[in-house]
């Protein structure tokens, strides 16, 4: 079994993905104009959190402006903003906001990872991305032996994390809870703008989800 410490260095430079590799440092090179002042990360991202984790949350892939700039998943945009203050209301974080690496975040009985580790061009990749992905998924699930209860983030989430436990997919929707043998699969819609900005997802809703899973993971 690898360690959490070596694994992240693996992911980080990974290049098995070209059209990702590409993407992501021409992000980091060609900026938007409000980051234009700052140095982009532009690498593949690990995930982050408690190693001794009960709870697992996937998303989708990291942000283009947001994790490809601040090497953090949920980092540095409005995604991050939603889960960052939502998992401090809720005992799992230890700050409200998640702005960037070094701004003391600590995540509790709670370990943030994704199913791609690249920030796809209009968040859609492939599949064969998300296979080449899936290795590093199989590793951090082999590492993080406490893990009870996983929340998926969006609809591919929850597939690939149904793959991952050999568990067979239902139909998806939010602030469902999937009951396995092996382990139990709570899904959300995704904190993303489409969702946060057209109230498909709303505050109220989004926090329900993260209230069932600390009863989950007490």
């Amino acid at each position: 079994m690898k360690s959490i410490e070596s694994l992240n260095k693996k992911i980080v430079s990974c290049k098995k993905c070209p059209r990702l590799a590409v993407y992501i440092r021409d992000i980091a090179k060609n900026k938007v104009r409000r980051f234009k002042d700052e140095k982009y990360y532009g690498k593949p991202l690990s995930g982050f959190g408690d190693v001794n984790a009960k709870l697992l949350i996937v998303g989708l892939a990291p942000a283009a402006h947001g994790g490809n700039r601040t090497g953090r998943m949920f980092t540095g945009d409005s995604s991050g903003d939603w889960v960052a203050k939502v998992m401090h209301k809720h005992g799992f974080a230890s700050i409200p906001t998640s702005q960037n690496r070094d701004d003391g975040l600590i995540l509790k009985n709670a370990y943030i990872t994704a199913v791609l580790r690249c920030a796809p061009p209009q968040n859609k990749p492939t599949r064969d991305e998300m296979e080449n992905c899936f290795v590093y998924l199989e590793q951090e699930k082999e590492i993080l032996q406490n893990v009870t209860t996983v929340l998926c983030l969006g609809k591919i989430a929850y597939d690939i994390t149904c793959k991952l436990f050999s568990v067979k997919p239902q139909k998806f929707g939010h602030n469902k809870l999937f009951e396995y043998d092996s382990i139990k699969i709570l899904t959300s819609y995704h904190p993303s703008k489409q969702n946060t900005q057209t109230g498909r997802l709303t505050w109220k809703q989004w926090s329900a989800v993260f209230a069932k899973a600390k009863k989950l993971v007490k």
